[in-house]
């Protein structure tokens, strides 16, 4: 029987919820070695346990994936899933040719990294704070609310102070300093994406999140 994913919201009120015990839709087709779509299914029947944002984002309970592999496939379970092994990353990018491309260079990296794809800054900015990334990526010219208005509008959420953030953009320098610039820990870089910097950015800051939380 088809059950609809209760939301997200109704879920966090729940005494035993923790946001560090779920993933999205991507990383936990990478952790059931299944497509997203496949994952999608099995939550629409109900056979792993998930919830939506307001955004409309799927959040999968990894317990639940545990639960599922040790029924279907026992010699894959038990999965990984502390916190600190997986580093939260948020991709902003309108582009849907260009995201296509992150997400190639996201699956051949095989970094632990759960990283959730909106094509826009208004998106975003509904579900940064249930969400929590420990790193944004974002472009910087998009329609409607732009990449620059939403980090303005970061600047002033106080519970995302740790998170970092990346901007990857066509914009000159000059230019966005002329719109008021960027966050100051924020990274600044320059279209077309060196794919091998960003890699090697990822893997140092997967290596310094374990740390952060042990």
């Amino acid at each position: 029987m088809v059950t609809k994913p209760k939301s997200f919201e109704n879920a966090i009120t729940s005494a035993d919820f923790s946001s560090e015990d779920y993933c999205g839709t991507s990383y936990a087709a990478r952790l059931l070695g299944l497509s997203v779509a496949t994952v999608q299914s099995l939550v629409e029947k109900g056979e792993i346990e998930a919830w939506k944002t307001l955004g409309g984002h799927r959040r999968i309970a990894l317990s639940s994936i545990n639960a599922y592999l040790v029924k279907n496939s026992p010699q894959l379970a038990r999965v990984d899933i502390d916190p600190k092994h997986r580093l939260r990353v948020l991709l902003v990018e309108d582009d849907e040719a260009t995201r296509d491309l992150y997400q190639c260079q996201f699956d051949e990296w095989e970094l632990p990294v759960d990283c959730t794809w909106m094509s826009s800054a208004l998106q975003a900015m509904m579900d940064m704070a249930s969400m929590q990334p420990d790193l944004l990526i974002t472009d910087l010219s998009m329609p409607g609310v732009d990449g620059i208005e939403m980090l303005k509008t970061l600047k002033r959420n106080q519970n995302l102070a740790s998170m970092q953030i990346v901007v990857i953009s066509g914009l000159a320098s000059e230019a966005v300093k002329a719109r008021g610039g960027l966050p100051e820990h924020a990274y600044l870089m320059q279209k077309p994406i060196n794919f091998d910097w960003l890699h090697g950015y990822l893997t140092a800051l997967v290596a310094a999140n374990r740390m952060w939380r042990r």
